[in-house]
C-alpha cells in the first residue's frame, strides 16, 4: 500500500512509483473533470461559450496560484523539518499555512469579482463572449478559498504519508463534477452557468473534505495543532514556492496572449482549437505534475536528513522515468489527434481539422516537457526557491512569449504550436545547465 510507505524509506522503481502514482492519479483526475466541463459546454451549449470558458479560465486559474505556492512552498518546508526531527514544528507551520492559505483565499475572492467584468474585456472578449466570460467567472470565483484548499492539501497529504487519501478526494470531487455536469448542462439545459456551478461544488468537495480528514484523524505525520504567526516561515513558503506561483501566473498570462494572437489569426475557431488542445496537454501534463509533487516531499525529506546517496537515487530515476513517459505521450497524442479532436469539435469540420493538425506539431513538445516540470519541482523540494522561479520564469513566461511573437509571424497558425514545442526545447537546455550547475552543492 502507497499510504504505507513512508518518507524515510530508500526508494527503487517500484516503490517510487507506488509511492507517487495516487498523485499522478489526482493529477490526471483534476485535469480529466476541468476537461469535462468544456466537453459538455462545447457539445451542448456552443462554440461562442466554449471559447468564453477558454478564454476567462486562464485568468481563474491565476487567481487560485496562491494555493498552488502554499502547498508546494509549504510542503518543501514541512518535510525538510519532519526530515530534521522536529515533528511538533512541522505540525505547528502546517497549521499556520493552511490558515493563511483561508485568508488569502477570501482576500483574492473579493478582488476577483470588483475586477472580473474588466478583465475580461482586456482580453477581447464583447458582446455574448463578454456576458458569458463574467457569468462563468463569477461563479467559479465565489468557490476560490475552497479551490485554494483543494490546492494545498493535494501536498500536505503526500507529506502526510497519505497520498491515497488525497487521490480518494480528487476523485469523489471529479465524479461530483462529472454528475452535476450532466445533470445541470445535458438535463436542465442551465448552460454555462451549470458548467461553472457543476465546477464550483466538486471544488467545495475538493477543498472541505481533506480540511474534516485533518480535523478528525491524530494519527497522521501531520495534524492541526495550536500555532502562532511564523513570519520567516511564511515568506519562505512563498519564495519556495515562487516556482509554482510564477509558473501558474505565466501560463494563465501567456494562455492569455495565445488567445488574443489567435483571435487576430482564426477567431473563436483559432480559441476553440487552442482549448481543445490545451485541455490534451493539461491532461499529459498532469502526469508530470503529479509526479513532482509526488516525489518532492520524498526529495525534501532527505535532503533535510542529509542523505546525499538517496537524493541522487531519486534525481537519476525520475529523469529516468519522466524520459520515458514523455516519448510515450508524444506518441499517443500524434496517433490519437484525430480521435480527441472529433470528441469535442467533431460537428464542426473546419474547426476539427485545424484543431487535429495544431494538436500533431504540438505533440513534440511532450517528449521534453516532463523534465522541465520535474526540474522546477527539483529545486523546490530542496527548498531552493530562487533557482526553481528562475527555471519556472524562463520555461513558462519568457521563452514562451518569445515563440509567440516570434513563430505565428512566420507560420501564421503552424507558428503557435511549433512555438510551445521549441520554448519547451530552450527551456530544456536551461534545466540542463542548472542541474549541472548545482549537482556539487547538493550531492544529488
Amino acid at each position: 500500500m502507497a499510504s504505507n510507505i513512508q518518507l524515510s524509506e530508500h526508494f527503487d522503481y517500484k516503490k517510487l512509483i507506488r509511492f507517487v502514482l495516487p498523485s499522478v492519479g489526482m493529477m490526471v483526475f483534476t485535469s480529466v473533470y476541468g476537461i469535462v466541463d468544456g466537453l459538455f459546454v462545447s457539445n451542448y451549449v456552443g462554440k461562442v461559450p466554449f471559447a468564453a470558458i477558454n478564454l476567462v479560465m486562464p485568468l481563474l486559474m491565476m487567481l487560485g496560484t496562491v494555493g498552488f505556492m502554499i502547498g508546494a512552498g509549504g510542503s518543501a518546508v514541512v518535510a525538510k523539518t519532519m526530515g530534521e526531527g522536529k515533528p511538533e514544528l512541522a505540525n505547528r507551520y502546517f497549521t499556520m499555512l493552511i490558515i493563511a492559505n483561508v485568508i488569502l483565499g477570501a482576500a483574492l475572492t473579493a478582488a476577483g469579482q470588483l475586477g472580473l467584468r474588466r478583465a475580461a474585456r482586456l482580453l477581447g472578449a464583447d458582446g455574448a463572449m463578454l456576458d458569458d466570460c463574467v457569468l462563468y467567472g463569477r461563479i467559479i470565483i465565489a468557490a476560490l478559498p475552497v479551490f485554494m484548499l483543494q490546492n494545498v492539501f493535494q501536498s500536505f497529504l503526500i507529506t502526510a504519508e497519505r497520498p491515497k487519501v488525497g487521490l480518494g478526494i480528487t476523485v469523489a470531487a471529479g465524479l461530483t463534477n462529472m454528475a452535476l455536469d450532466f445533470l445541470f448542462v445535458a438535463v436542465f439545459r442551465l448552460g454555462i452557468a451549470g458548467a461553472a456551478f457543476a465546477t464550483a461544488f466538486s471544488q467545495a468537495v475538493g477543498g472541505i473534505a481533506p480540511l474534516i480528514y485533518f480535523i478528525v484523524k491524530k494519527d497522521c505525520a501531520l495534524r492541526f495543532v495550536r500555532t502562532g504567526f511564523y513570519p520567516k516561515v511564511f515568506f519562505k513558503t512563498c519564495a519556495n514556492g515562487s516556482s509554482e506561483l510564477m509558473t501558474n501566473i505565466s501560463s494563465s498570462f501567456v494562455s492569455m496572449l495565445y488567445n488574443f494572437r489567435l483571435m487576430e489569426l482564426a477567431g473563436e475557431n483559432g480559441v476553440a482549437a487552442y482549448g481543445v488542445i490545451m485541455y490534451v496537454n493539461f491532461f499529459y501534463a498532469a502526469v508530470f505534475i503529479g509526479y513532482s509533487i509526488g516525489a518532492a516531499p520524498i526529495i525534501s525529506y532527505h535532503y533535510g536528513a542529509g542523505n546525499r546517496p538517496e537524493l541522487k537515487n531519486l534525481f537519476r530515476k525520475s529523469l529516468v522515468i519522466m524520459g520515458v513517459s514523455g516519448t510515450i505521450m508524444a506518441a499517443v497524442s500524434f496517433v490519437a489527434a484525430g480521435a480527441l479532436a472529433r470528441v469535442f469539435v467533431g460537428y464542426d469540420a473546419g474547426l476539427c481539422a485545424m484543431t487535429v493538425r495544431g494538436m500533431r506539431i504540438f505533440a513534440a513538445a511532450f517528449i521534453i516537457m516532463g523534465y522541465n516540470v520535474f526540474s522546477s519541482g527539483f529545486f523546490t523540494a530542496l527548498n531552493n526557491g530562487f533557482v526553481s522561479a528562475v527555471l519556472s520564469f524562463m520555461r513558462t513566461f519568457v521563452l514562451q512569449v518569445l515563440a509567440v511573437l516570434i513563430f505565428p509571424a512566420i507560420f501564421k497558425m503552424d507558428g503557435i504550436w511549433i512555438g510551445v514545442a521549441a520554448a519547451e526545447l530552450a527551456a530544456f537546455a536551461v534545466s540542463a545547465a542548472f542541474f549541472a550547475g548545482e549537482r556539487k552543492r547538493y550531492g544529488y
